[in-house]
C-alpha cells in the first residue's frame, strides 16, 4: 500500500471538504481525494450560505481546502477508480496507480447534472447557464430567463424564478407534469414555449436561445432542469445499492448499509444546496473518524 489512513474521503466539493475538516479535528489521519475544479460549486456564485453575503464557489472551495489541510488533511488531486472491502479495512485505488488502506470511507462524490447537449451550453456555464434555480434565482432579479426541461423540476424552477425575474419562459416540447403543477405555472404567468432549444447564444454571457421551430428568444439566463445522475459506481463496488431515485441511502449518522462507509452531500439526495452538503459533511466526517478510532 502507498498510504494508510483512518478516514479516506472521496470527493472534494463542500460535503467532502467539511467531512475532512471535522474528521481531521478529531485527530484522525485523513486523506481527501478529488479535484476542486470538478465540483459543481467551482463556477457558481454563492449568496445563500450562512455568514457569507456573497462569494464565488472557487474561493469557497480553495479556502475550505486550506482549512482542511491546516488540520492535517492530506489532499490527493486524483480520481478514485475502484473501492474494495478487505478484512483490514477498505482499499481505495486511484487513477495514478496509488492504493490506500483506510479504516473508513466517506463517499462525497456528488451528482452530475444532466446536460442539454447543445452548442453554447458548456461555453456559458456560469455565465448565464445554470442547473440550479434555487441556487441562482437571486442573480436574475428583473431579468428575462428560460427554463429547459419536461418534468416537475423544470416546473418548480420556473415558478421559483418567476418570483425574481421579470419574464420566465418554460421551453419544452413534451411537458410531463401534474395538473397541479400546470396550475401553479399558469398562476405565475410563465410563458410556455412548445419547442426544443438547439443552441444557446451570446458573446461574453448568455444573450438568448435558438429553437428548433426557427424562432429565437432573447434572455439573460438559461436554467437547465433535466435532473441529475449520481456517481454510483464506487458504492456498487461495495455492494451498496442505490434507492429508487439513484441516490445512496443513509441514516441520521450519514452511515450507509455497510459498516465503516458513510455518504454525504448531493449523492444522498435533494436539495442540492451547499448548506445541506456542509451539514451532512460534518456528520459523516465526525462519525467516520469515530468509527475508525474506536
Amino acid at each position: 500500500m502507498d498510504f494508510t489512513s483512518d478516514v479516506t474521503i472521496i470527493g472534494s466539493g463542500p460535503a467532502g471538504l467539511q467531512a475532512a475538516i471535522h474528521a481531521s479535528r478529531r485527530k484522525a489521519n485523513v486523506i481527501l481525494i478529488g479535484k476542486l475544479t470538478e465540483s459543481a460549486l467551482w463556477k457558481a456564485d454563492i449568496e445563500n450560505y450562512f455568514g457569507i453575503q456573497s462569494a464565488t464557489g472557487e474561493d469557497l472551495l480553495n479556502i475550505s481546502l486550506e482549512q482542511a489541510k491546516s488540520f492535517g488533511t492530506v489532499f490527493l488531486e486524483e480520481e478514485v477508480t475502484s473501492l474494495e472491502k478487505k478484512d483490514t479495512g477498505f482499499v481505495v485505488n486511484t487513477d495514478n496507480g496509488k492504493s490506500i488502506l483506510s479504516k473508513s470511507v466517506v463517499l462525497a462524490v456528488g451528482v452530475s447534472r444532466k446536460k442539454l447537449g447543445v452548442p453554447g451550453e458548456k461555453e456559458f456555464f456560469g455565465k448565464g447557464v445554470s442547473y440550479c434555480a434555487s441556487c441562482d434565482a437571486g442573480f436574475y432579479k428583473n431579468k428575462i430567463v428560460g427554463v429547459v426541461g419536461d418534468g416537475s423540476e423544470a416546473g418548480e424552477s420556473a415558478v421559483l424564478l418567476s418570483k425574481y425575474a421579470s419574464n420566465v419562459y418554460w421551453i419544452s416540447s413534451g411537458r410531463s407534469v401534474s395538473q397541479y403543477m400546470l396550475d401553479k405555472v399558469n398562476q405565475a404567468s410563465i410563458n410556455l414555449i412548445d419547442a426544443d432549444v438547439i443552441e444557446i447564444i451570446g458573446e461574453n454571457r448568455v444573450a438568448g436561445v435558438k429553437l428548433d421551430n426557427g424562432a429565437g428568444i432573447n434572455m439573460d439566463g438559461v436554467f437547465i432542469a433535466l435532473g441529475a445522475k449520481g456517481s454510483m459506481e464506487l458504492a456498487l463496488d461495495l455492494d451498496i445499492m442505490p434507492d429508487i431515485d439513484g441516490r445512496i441511502p443513509v441514516d441520521a449518522d450519514c452511515k450507509t448499509s455497510l459498516d465503516g462507509v458513510y455518504a454525504c452531500g448531493d449523492v444522498t439526495g435533494k436539495p442540492y444546496q451547499v448548506a445541506r452538503a456542509v451539514g451532512q459533511g460534518c456528520i459523516a466526517g465526525d462519525n467516520a473518524a469515530k468509527f475508525a478510532m474506536r
